[in-house]
């Protein structure tokens, strides 16, 4: 029986789709059988992120309506061995799917996989509910501004009484911290209120990656890309400590 994650933020725009599409496919370099899942009904992206938006013709709605076989909706990566995807609906299901039925759809992949990791709606709309709501732990996500962090510590709450959750910071720019004009990394895990599991870099190269619609781990082997890739090895309970400059970054003043 595989884990199942829920990757979630108060905010959008923070990065949360690419810390899906980045650490599944780095958990799946490693050898471990991963399926990322996107649950951002109507605003889905996460087939583009990894590049199968030519690939995935059916979403979890048409699983669920019995209109389409799981087999047949998980989409395989052409580049990235032990890694598939089942996409969400382009539009918002009509009827709304019910959380029992996502919850047994995920317990399904639990048994195919060692790891599922589902891309959540931002915000704490019924999206996030039926994602937060049918996975066993959870990894929640902000920037270092003062209106992510804030959304992002109203999105902890949720988990404090629900499922083990850990915090990762994206988009850090030491530059800005060192000259005082962002939060230091003490001071989001404070607000939060979530223990840390990875500092990941601003870094270009995702951008750039998304733009050609490849896995960022297809394209780099620097700046974002080791920051999933030690991720994805503390999820497996390997040691990683953080790099020394992140670890000057944790020190207050």
């Amino acid at each position: 029986m595989g884990q199942s994650i829920v990757v979630a933020s108060g905010k959008g725009g923070v990065g949360k789709t690419s810390i899906v599409a980045g650490v599944s496919s780095c958990l799946a370099k490693l050898g471990k059988t991963t399926i990322c899942v996107d649950g951002d009904a109507g605003l889905r992206n996460l087939d583009l992120v990894l590049g199968l938006q030519e690939r995935a013709v059916f979403d979890f709605a048409d699983v669920l309506a019995g209109r389409a076989a799981l087999d047949d909706a998980l989409v395989n990566h052409p580049d990235i061995e032990n890694l598939s995807m089942l996409a969400a609906p382009a539009h918002m299901p009509v009827p709304p799917v019910s959380p029992g039925a996502f919850r047994s759809l995920i317990k399904t992949l639990e048994e195919r996989a060692d790891f599922v990791l589902v891309d959540s709606p931002a915000g704490l709309g019924s999206g996030f509910m039926l994602a937060a709501g049918s996975c066993g732990g959870a990894l929640v996500v902000t920037s270092p501004s003062q209106t992510a962090m804030r959304d992002c510590a109203r999105c902890a709450e949720f988990f404090y009484n629900h499922s083990p959750a850990k915090l990762i910071v994206n988009r850090v720019q030491p530059r800005l911290i060192k000259l005082r004009h962002a939060h230091t990394i003490d001071e989001i895990i404070d607000t939060v209120g979530l223990p840390l599991l990875g500092i990941v870099p601003e870094d270009e190269m995702v951008l750039a990656a998304q733009n050609h619609n490849a896995p960022i781990v297809l394209a780099a082997s620097t700046g974002a890309a080791v920051a999933y890739c030690n991720i994805a090895d503390r999820l497996l309970g390997n040691p990683c400590p953080l790099p020394r400059k992140f670890r000057e970054w944790k020190v207050k003043g």
